[in-house]
């Protein structure tokens, strides 16, 4: 497994790294909800992307190693765990019948992120495409109920397949500790130069805010 994993991750990351230069920073207003899947997680602590890297930049690597995670989990699950990957084929059958799924198809970069922007308190949408997600699946049949010892039984081949998770995520931590000095090296090349414009550009604004006028009148 280890080799295997070395060799995802090393994708991965080259995969991160020929993105990156595309990469820019956002124009549009920011987020007040943090990205669950960026806050505190450990593969960014491994890659060596600090809170001072835009979550941009974060998302798109921690996006492509949870991947990597939830493929090695697939396949435990699918080898191990009978009862669990029932559950997953019967789920994985009703998202197929639903006839709007926007959430699924997307690049690294965009992948678990929120599908509409945040609201404006005074504007209210006419729709949203959560909303309209939620609506193709209101149509779809629910889940058939399960027994109480189907559900320990459950429960049990769950709690397994989040140990197997974890230990696959320390793995991956510690084959990613490797490429932390490339990670870094890029975003010194790319996302910091960027960032420092646009601090120059926010000084200038803030040191000239009359800019371009006359001064003002009677002084």
């Amino acid at each position: 497994m280890e080799r295997s994993l070395e060799t995802q991750v090393s994708q991965a990351v080259d995969a991160w790294l020929r993105w990156l230069p595309r990469w820019e920073p956002a124009t549009h207003r920011g987020r007040v909800a943090p990205c669950r899947r960026c806050l505190g997680s450990p593969v960014l602590s491994a890659a060596g992307l600090g809170a001072d890297v835009p979550h941009g930049v974060q998302h798109g690597l921690s996006t492509r190693v949870k991947t990597i995670v939830d493929h090695a989990v697939a396949e435990y699950t699918s080898r191990n765990l009978p009862m669990l990957q029932g559950e997953l084929d019967t789920q994985a059958d009703r998202n197929r019948s639903r006839s709007y799924r926007p959430a699924e198809g997307l690049e690294p970069e965009f992948e678990g992120l929120p599908l509409d922007p945040d609201p404006v308190p005074g504007a209210p949408f006419l729709f949203t495409i959560a909303g309209l997600a939620d609506e193709a699946d209101a149509v779809v049949p629910a889940l058939p109920p399960l027994s109480d010892e189907a559900k320990a039984a459950l429960r049990q081949e769950v709690r397994l397949a989040d140990e197997y998770a974890s230990m696959v995520g320390r793995e991956v931590c510690t084959v990613l500790l490797r490429h932390r000095l490339r990670i870094q090296a890029a975003v010194g090349q790319y996302v910091e130069p960027q960032i420092a414009a646009m601090l120059e550009e926010l000084t200038r604004s803030l040191d000239a805010p009359f800019d371009g006028g006359d001064g003002l009148s009677g002084l």
